[in-house]
């Protein structure tokens, strides 16, 4: 992976070394009771160590001693590792230490022999994450690309994305060939199951508006949930957006090959108008839009075999 970036970084990582020691016996996890019964919420920054929004963001609220009214509220910093090496110098290099943190988030992994800093960290906050009943996982991107809420693939994940209600782009999928994300882990996945997930990818890493984006959605999340004195809000929440427009991912394009190439620098959010039209090439395989007003989303610069390379949607709406 290149540590290379034509971004430059206008975010500054906070840090999070104060919060260490939280409440719940788990480093870098805090949690926080409401006086009044009420469901399980959390908020989870640095999933990837190279992504500083969630941080930010986390690291304002527990500054301004932060309390929900209603439920439980967790707050947690969870690929710490990788977070403490990031390098404004070379900002790509610490997005894992060993692999992605959020590939590793299935049962046959968590409950597996393989070891890596970011499986030993998943299985120490995986009990915990088995209380949480509403997650909002806080992400950034490779690209300037708009900012887009991640569904997953149920009715119940995109009825959430469109009830809080930003950002602009809600995308329905079904996550990643290389292994499940924390969104889609256990019940959070399941259909018929209450328990309920969003990951929101906040603008590229390291400009300054991912993290103007990740405190409105943060809000906007904590008020759908009902956790907190709807007086906390005032001042905070920007004027309601229109509701977001729904991109279906009908296939994910994993790679095959390391002679994987994109056919032309494409950044995210592309609409391509003709089916068929050449996207890539991999090895022999030549990969063409599948149908009309194709929407390319997250093309990735990370084009190892068995990584996802882009994904293709279409408008539903």
């Amino acid at each position: 992976m290149s540590d290379t970036s034509p971004h430059p970084v206008e975010l500054e990582a906070p840090d999070i070394r104060p919060y260490q020691q939280g409440n719940t016996g788990i480093d870098y996890l805090h949690c926080l009771d409401g006086e009044e019964p009420g469901p399980h919420v959390m908020l989870s920054a640095v999933v990837h160590g190279n992504e500083l929004c969630g941080a930010i963001v986390l690291d304002e609220l527990l500054r301004e001693g932060i309390r929900p009214r209603r439920g439980r509220l967790s707050l947690g910093f969870m690929n710490v590792a990788a977070y403490q090496r990031f390098d404004p110098r070379r900002p790509e290099a610490s997005r894992f230490v060993d692999e992605d943190f959020n590939r590793v988030w299935d049962l046959t992994t968590l409950e597996g022999r393989r070891d890596s800093v970011e499986l030993r960290r998943a299985r120490e906050v995986w009990p915990w994450i088995d209380t949480v009943d509403s997650l909002l996982d806080i992400h950034s991107m490779q690209n300037r690309t708009p900012p887009l809420m991640l569904c997953g693939p149920t009715l119940k994940g995109r009825q959430l994305a469109q009830r809080v209600g930003f950002p602009a782009y809600t995308v329905a999928d079904q996550g990643h060939a290389a292994g499940r994300r924390l969104r889609d882990y256990g019940d959070f996945g399941e259909p018929q199951s209450p328990r309920n997930a969003l990951l929101v990818e906040c603008g590229q890493h390291w400009e300054r508006t991912s993290a103007t984006v990740a405190r409105q959605t943060t809000l906007r999340f904590l008020w759908e949930t009902g956790i907190m004195d709807e007086a906390w809000f005032a001042g905070r929440l920007s004027a309601p957006p229109p509701p977001p427009r729904v991109i279906e991912i009908t296939e994910a394009v994993t790679v095959v090959s390391r002679a994987f190439r994109f056919a032309e620098a494409f950044r995210g959010m592309e609409v391509i108008p003709r089916a068929g039209t050449p996207l890539a090439r991999d090895g022999e395989r030549e990969i063409l839009t599948p149908y009309d007003d194709c929407v390319l989303i997250m093309p990735s610069r990370r084009l190892q075999p068995g990584q996802t390379a882009v994904r293709l949607g279409r408008f539903i709406d």
